[in-house]
């Protein structure tokens, strides 16, 4: 008969996923998951089985808790398409807000990760892919809605301009993380939607 877990299974992972968040997959120690779920060293890895292992669980939380709620204001019918966009900058904007010590802001799981692991880690390069072709498409999406509506009026391809998008929220998190405070991450926002309409 299997021992109960004597744990939140759930609970270890939102600790550990923000562990790897703020100091990235190599800079997180054993120990240093140990200390963040609240677990010993032997538990960590009968349950998640190796570090990479973790790692990849709470790469997938992350992006399917941040993804979903991206994707639900693109998706949210009362606004129009640039208004949309406009409220994921704000999301984006505010959850920089909410994660940041000592004046900078630890940025955006995903992005960190494509920066350190994406070019030597085949795993979660396609983490990260089939997550960047989710976004891709619901902003494809938004940007032809807002052509509809004639919130956005840019002649540019939609591909294009959705690639342009999620590569500014990108940059916006990075920039958090060098330091840029909420006024500088609004004025780009603020351009970027600019682009939108010429």
């Amino acid at each position: 008969m299997a021992r109960p877990r004597m744990f939140d299974e759930e609970r270890a992972l939102d600790a550990a996923m923000h562990t790897f968040w703020k100091k990235g997959y190599e800079a997180t120690s054993t120990q240093d998951l140990c200390d963040a779920t609240g677990l010993g060293r032997s538990s960590v890895y009968n349950t998640f089985k190796s570090k990479h292992d973790l790692f990849e669980r709470a790469l997938s939380r992350y992006i399917d808790t941040m993804t979903t709620a991206q994707l639900a204001v693109l998706e949210d019918s009362r606004l129009n398409g640039a208004d949309r966009i406009r409220t994921l900058f704000t999301m984006v904007i505010d959850g920089d807000a909410e994660h940041r010590a000592e004046g900078r802001s630890i940025g955006c799981l995903t992005v960190n990760t494509t920066v350190e692991l994406a070019a030597r880690d085949t795993g979660a390069a396609r983490m990260l892919e089939r997550d960047t072709a989710r976004r891709l498409t619901a902003l494809r999406a938004v940007v032809e809605e807002g052509r509809r509506d004639g919130s956005i009026t840019s002649t540019r391809d939609t591909g294009a301009l959705a690639r342009f998008l999620n590569a500014a929220i990108a940059g916006m998190r990075v920039s958090g993380q060098g330091g840029a405070d909420r006024a500088a991450m609004e004025s780009i926002a603020e351009v970027t939607l600019d682009a939108l309409t010429h």
